[in-house]
């Protein structure tokens, strides 16, 4: 008696799956269908605050989604920048949201980054330390001012200063502090889970 096996082509048989990275980031999201406002806005200040560390920021976020085979995500430097005006502080905002999956890639290349800078990072929060203990102004100190003039220059220039939250940064002043906290949040980013709890952090308040 013959039987007849049906065999299926692999292709058929096998699921596309995400990038392993990101299944070191739990799914918090209460709503199940993208991330909340918060989240989407404290990414990319983050990812501005390497913007200003970085020369060619945007590139340097470009190659290491390559290395981390994120590109079937992030496929090319529109789609990036798509992802970021997700933030409704940005001037050209989009409507749509932020998926749990994008907001996973971006916080892994951020956080690989931020590793990469640890030391720079660090010794620019050290400083900064110093300066403030001395009264010293940050302008004195060269690395220092250059990070904290870029950081206000692309705030400015990417931000919407229509939003009660961006007009809440009217001074030179407000703006270093926030560069400087965002700084301390990339050097909490390097630490052991760093990734880990930084995700998690982002939706306090959101999940029980």
């Amino acid at each position: 008696m013959n039987v007849a096996a049906i065999v299926m082509p692999l292709e058929t048989s096998l699921t596309e799956s995400n990038p392993l990275i990101l299944d070191s980031l739990p799914d918090l999201s209460p709503s199940g269908v993208g991330c909340p406002r918060r989240a989407r806005l404290q990414i990319d200040l983050m990812l501005l605050a390497i913007e200003a560390l970085y020369l060619g920021g945007a590139e340097e976020m470009l190659a290491v989604s390559r290395e981390l085979e994120l590109e079937s995500i992030i496929k090319n430097r529109v789609a990036l920048w798509m992802m970021r005006n997700t933030n409704p502080l940005r001037r050209y905002s989009q409507r749509r949201s932020l998926s749990i999956l994008e907001a996973k890639a971006l916080v892994v290349i951020a956080c690989n980054l931020a590793r990469k800078l640890t030391a720079t990072i660090r010794q620019l929060l050290l400083d900064s330390q110093q300066l403030r203990s001395k009264n010293i102004p940050f302008k004195q100190h060269l690395p220092l001012a250059e990070y904290l003039e870029r950081f206000r220059a692309h705030f400015r220039s990417r931000m919407n200063p229509r939003r009660s939250l961006v007009a809440a940064y009217d001074s030179d002043e407000k703006l270093d502090e926030l560069a400087l906290s965002l700084l301390g949040k990339l050097l909490f980013c390097t630490g052991t889970a760093g990734m880990q709890r930084f995700w998690v952090s982002l939706f306090d308040g959101e999940v029980d």
